[in-house]
């Protein structure tokens, strides 16, 4: 999908973040990353292990600050808050999905979905009525009062991308969000990533070394030693 002319969303410039390792001595993962990504963009990066893109990730969605350089979504400098303010702030604009799905053991499906929404102060029945709203979609209404248990590994995958919606966000991070599933599940979830992040006009980076994932992405960047790849 063509983007030109859409607004910039996410801004992040000279990105750097080093790791301290032993004898006083640290390890640069990230050597100064610019990128821009537009509104309603779907961009997919790749690279081999090792190369940055979890740290990218995470620095992008301000679960971790950079060494050097800065981060603005919807033109705010998130590294210029406090913990307190951008923790609310990640909870309310950004969603996540990782790998291994987080989703806490003793809650239901639909308890996990709300659960980002609770914290965010919405209403219980806000905070319900979007959670089964969202498991509807993935499929799961008839499974929304499970615990993570009783659901299958693709199940878990879609409860947690539907607790990565539920606040509305206008930025949604994947990291290896199949990573764990078979072909199969695998395939049916992108295809529930795809077309409900397009339905929402969210913008979407998704880490992946799924070759066919990347494909479908409206842009992709290679990462290779803590730097973009030039085309």
């Amino acid at each position: 999908m063509n983007k030109t002319g859409s607004s910039v969303l996410l801004s992040a410039e000279d990105i750097h973040k080093s790791f301290p390792i032993a004898g006083h001595r640290t390890l640069p993962v990230l050597k100064g990353i610019d990128l821009k990504i537009v509104q309603g963009e779907i961009l997919a990066v790749i690279g081999p292990s090792g190369a940055g893109k979890s740290t990218l990730l995470h620095i992008l969605g301000a679960l971790d600050r950079p060494t050097r350089g800065n981060v603005s979504i919807e033109s705010v400098p998130v590294f210029s808050m406090n913990d307190s303010r951008l923790s609310g702030f990640r909870n309310r604009r950004i969603g996540f999905v990782f790998q291994f799905h987080h989703l806490l053991p003793d809650f239901s499906a639909e308890e996990n979905v709300a659960m980002p929404a609770l914290i965010a102060r919405e209403t219980p029945d806000h905070a319900f009525r979007r959670s089964r709203i969202l498991l509807d979609a993935m499929g799961l209404s008839n499974r929304r009062l499970h615990k993570p248990r009783e659901l299958s590994g693709g199940e878990q995958q879609r409860v947690a991308f539907a607790r990565a919606l539920v606040n509305n966000p206008v930025l949604v991070l994947a990291d290896e969000p199949s990573g764990n599933l078979d072909r199969a599940n695998s395939d049916a979830l992108h295809e529930l990533m795809w077309n409900r992040v397009r339905q929402e006009n969210m913008s979407f980076v998704v880490v992946t070394h799924n070759p066919d994932l990347a494909k479908k992405a409206d842009r992709v960047i290679e990462m290779v030693d803590g730097g973009i790849k030039k085309p």
